[in-house]
């Protein structure tokens, strides 16, 4: 060992440059090699540099260039035994540690999400999002996460940080107790009251979520398609209309499974919430007011008689009471002319019919000379 050192085979830079975007820890390559007593440590911005030595966590090192002698390396010092000082090369593990942001990372319920609603009863959602990630404690993240990984990136541990997103997720809808309807003008407050919640969980990683953010709450199509119907039956304002509607589009299509029932009971609990609230706006102070009710519709008007008049063996007609009046005044219409109308028993002499008032003003015929 001593001739490997006097034929130079010891370290005596450690550095890394991270060329990646998703690298979260990079051990640093030694080769079998040991590292020089006085070695020079340079940890980036961004970086921190943990020491394991014979399996155990020794030193972490933040951004800034170091010398590795007994007065930086306290706990390697301890473990070591190097109270009063050494000058001979050493073999430790360095591990390199991304403490920057990863941004822009995803998450999503891989199965649908079952939460009570205070209006609706039990309903199916999804939802998804992106979160921001970074390392809060190296020591412990190398400890819990990492062991003895050479490179380890960001998808490595997405996809636990996913899990508990997920979980949490459920537990914080099922106690919100905002209404489905509500859930997409929220999405703010629900995103803070899941981080909070899965922040505890999460350093126990050595990680935090500087950011997460819910991008969207959705529900199943066939709910989504019951919302729809309300909406369309709210905008008519007829709670009877809406009922019959749906009952009679679930005769004429009658669909069997979970998204049936589930649609079927949506529609129920919109019912109900629909009648509920059309019930409240008719609650006054001292109880339920009392309903106007409605005025009895106007008598509609007899429909006016039309006439059929009859000359030269051909009917003419029909003609209004007003035509006709102008008939008699012209001559074309005589009080012997030929009339007829609905409910009449035949045909008979317009004077001797409801029209005879109309020749009031119209002489009689003259009287035949001689």
């Amino acid at each position: 060992m001593v001739f490997d050192f006097l034929k130079g085979e010891f370290i005596d830079v450690i550095s890394w440059l991270d060329d990646t975007r998703d690298t979260m820890v990079w051990r640093f390559e030694r080769r079998g090699n040991a590292i020089k007593y006085g070695a020079k440590l340079t940890v980036r911005e961004g970086q921190s540099a943990v020491f394991v030595h014979e399996g155990q966590l020794a030193d972490v090192f933040g951004p800034g260039l170091y010398m590795l002698e007994t007065n930086n390396m306290p706990i390697m010092t301890t473990l070591q035994h190097w109270d009063h000082g050494f000058d001979s090369p050493f073999k430790s593990e360095v591990y390199f540690v991304s403490t920057t942001r990863f941004n822009d990372l995803k998450w999503g319920t891989k199965n649908p999400i079952i939460a009570r609603d205070p209006e609706f009863g039990a309903v199916r959602m999804r939802a998804f999002g992106s979160y921001a990630m970074r390392v809060a404690d190296p020591g412990v993240f190398l400890r819990e996460i990492v062991g003895t990984d050479g490179e380890f990136t960001a998808d490595e541990i997405s996809f636990q940080i996913r899990n508990v997103i997920v979980q949490e997720m459920s537990q914080t809808l099922a106690k919100s107790g905002i209404p489905v309807l509500d859930m997409a003008a929220n999405t703010a407050d629900l995103a803070k009251l899941v981080a909070t919640s899965i922040a505890p969980k999460i350093a126990e990683y050595g990680l935090i979520l500087p950011e997460f953010y819910i991008e969207n709450i959705s529900l199943p199509e066939e709910v989504e398609k019951v919302l729809d119907k309300r909406t369309s039956i709210g905008l008519a304002g007829d709670l009877n209309k809406y009922m019959q509607f749906n009952a009679a589009e679930s005769m004429a299509n009658p669909a069997s499974g979970a998204g049936a029932m589930m649609g079927a009971g949506m529609a129920a609990g919109m019912g109900a919430a629909m009648a509920n609230q059309m019930g409240a706006q008719n609650v006054g102070p001292w109880g339920a007011a009392p309903v106007a009710a409605a005025p009895p519709p106007l008598p509609s008007a007899p429909a006016a008689a039309v006439w059929h008049i009859t000359a030269d063996g051909a009917t003419k007609g029909p003609f209004d009471q007003a035509t006709l009046a102008a008939m008699a005044n012209s001559g074309t219409l005589t009080r012997a002319s030929l009339v007829w109308t609905e409910g009449q028993d035949g045909w008979k002499s317009a004077s001797d019919t409801a029209l005879r008032p109309l020749f009031a003003a119209v002489p009689p015929p003259p009287h035949p000379a001689g």
